[in-house]
């Protein structure tokens, strides 16, 4: 199963009372930066986990696994959802390798390199690490949070473990912008594939659809629209498959004349007019 959502979305779970309110519509405090901080990204992946955490709670949480990509960043949760009942689970890091349960102690953070594919599939099998990452023999759920190509490498694996036994769900995983392109045809097959977009909502290739969205709810098409400055979005195509570069921006062109056709008819309406 495969979720996004746009970048740095506002879910306000963190939020309590006013301030979950004021979050919840976007904030009003109009100096507020419109620019999408590093922060604001990790919060918006953290709560839409927390989301779908509190969603499987009927699995029972010692069942559901929230895997976020390091140590740090489980931590971080854990420190957030301490006490929330409705956010049990086993919280872990695919980069320590192990699972750890909520509210356990947090670690240190791990100095980032950048490093092509090949290079992150060897550090994944890394033997001095502490092992590549397992889910427990237990877990029915594993939700795995905004996953780089490192990630994609280890969910690759544990799906093979696992099998149909465990629902997989990636969070903000941003397929898309891999455009099929994966290191071998088994783990294209699976993630272009298998995993399911469920529900999408996010911004098109802008370079080839400007301020235009693509939306999915499965097990309806997919559609591309428009948001002008005033009214909801226009709907400008619709197919059963992810929209290409190509395709959204063909479909744009497409609107754009109808755009013109439209405000000619209308100043030949108004023209008309006069003469009445």
């Amino acid at each position: 199963m495969d979720i996004e959502m746009p970048v740095g979305a506002k879910f306000g779970v963190e939020k309590s009372g006013k301030n979950k309110k004021k979050a919840l519509l976007g904030g009003s405090d109009s100096s507020m930066a419109t620019e999408v901080s590093k922060d604001m990204l990790d919060t918006s992946d953290r709560e839409l986990c927390r989301l779908f955490v509190e969603m499987f709670q009927p699995v029972g949480g010692e069942n559901i696994a929230a895997v976020f990509n390091d140590e740090n960043y489980a931590n971080i949760a854990k420190s957030k959802w301490k006490g929330d009942y409705g956010a049990d689970c086993r919280i872990m890091s695919i980069s320590r390798g192990k699972g750890s349960s909520l509210g356990m102690g947090a670690g240190k953070k791990k100095k980032k390199k950048s490093m092509g594919f090949a290079a992150k599939m060897a550090a994944e099998l890394n033997p001095e690490s502490s092992g590549p990452f397992s889910l427990p023999n237990n877990i029915e759920v594993a939700i795995f949070v905004a996953p780089s190509p490192k990630e994609l490498v280890a969910i690759e694996r544990i799906c093979n473990e696992v099998g149909m036994g465990t629902c997989v769900i990636l969070l903000n995983a941003r397929l898309g912008k891999y455009d099929g392109k994966f290191p071998t045809e088994d783990s294209a097959v699976l993630f272009s594939e298998e995993f399911v977009p469920v529900f999408h909502l996010g911004a098109a290739p802008q370079e080839a659809a400007p301020e235009c969205l693509v939306f999915r709810s499965y097990p309806d098409d997919w559609t591309l629209a428009r948001k002008p400055k005033v009214g909801p979005p226009k709907v400008i195509s619709s197919s059963p498959e992810r929209f290409s570069i190509e395709e959204c921006q063909e479909a744009y062109d497409t609107i754009e004349i109808g755009d013109l056709e439209e405000k000619v008819e209308d100043f030949m309406g108004n023209l008309a007019g006069w003469f009445k």
